[in-house]
């Protein structure tokens, strides 16, 4: 299914509906998926209209939820300036900040990122989608590969030793967490909530209000820990909004 949509500033672009699916969070239902067309160039005028609706990027696609009777993906973002961690994150982040170096560096491919990569989905998420196919040339086309945006690798480094990974993507208004991955033996140390705080300082540093997150699901445990950001804002299909914790969201 084919229709056309336009991003804020007033550009109309193609959209593809993909039929149903197996939903890739929520056990037994089924999903469907919106498309930006793979064809055109999305410039950052466009794609940070789209994040702004909702959208997110894997790859080189750019795709939004569109399931038949569910919305429980929601979209969220934190605004940098009044972000306050609560007891767990300012913690972590004394515990980690003087031992853990971030290293900003530029999306291009290394070896040692991808041997990261593999144990993490291996460990992480055995049996999934993704950890069926771990090859580099699926990994490149995943993460590094050009897209058209501003893609940054933020490196976490205990000791000169690589632990971890946050790919993020740089937009007019704030960063798009896109993925991150780390050593699953170092778990204990949470790194995935620090490369969180990491892209928060980041954005604060580069004078960004936002931290896109992605998806909130209230309903998986993979998804659900980003409503402990706060404060943080979800797009509810009409315009981005604050809500409290345990608040049912209306989203069209």
């Amino acid at each position: 299914m084919t229709h056309n949509s336009p991003p804020r500033h007033g550009r109309y672009i193609a959209l593809y509906t993909t039929a149903d699916h197996p939903c890739s969070y929520l056990q037994e239902r089924l999903a469907r998926t919106l498309f930006v067309d793979p064809t055109i160039h999305v410039d950052n005028t466009t794609y940070q209209a789209l994040i702004d609706q909702g959208f997110r990027r894997s790859g080189d696609h750019i795709y939004r939820p569109t399931c038949r009777g569910c919305n429980a993906c929601v979209p969220v973002r934190i605004p940098v300036d009044r972000f306050t961690p609560d007891r767990s994150q300012r913690r972590n982040w004394r515990s980690n900040a003087p031992r853990i170096g971030l290293r900003d560096r530029p999306a291009h491919f290394e070896p040692d990122h991808l041997r990261l990569y593999r144990r993490y989905l291996e460990h992480r998420h055995p049996g999934g989608s993704m950890a069926e196919d771990t090859s580099e040339d699926s990994y490149r086309r995943f993460l590094v590969d050009p897209w058209g945006g501003t893609t940054r690798f933020i490196e976490l480094r205990l000791a000169d030793r690589l632990i971890g990974v946050a790919v993020t993507d740089i937009l007019e208004q704030g960063l798009s967490a896109v993925y991150t991955f780390f050593d699953p033996a170092l778990s204990e140390l949470a790194p995935g909530n620090f490369a969180v705080l990491g892209q928060i300082e980041l954005a604060r540093r580069l004078g960004l209000p936002y931290l896109y997150l992605g998806y909130w699901i209230a309903e998986s445990t993979k998804m659900a820990y980003k409503e402990r950001y706060r404060p943080i804002e979800a797009w509810d299909g009409r315009e981005w909004k604050g809500f409290e914790r345990g608040e049912k969201l209306r989203v069209d």
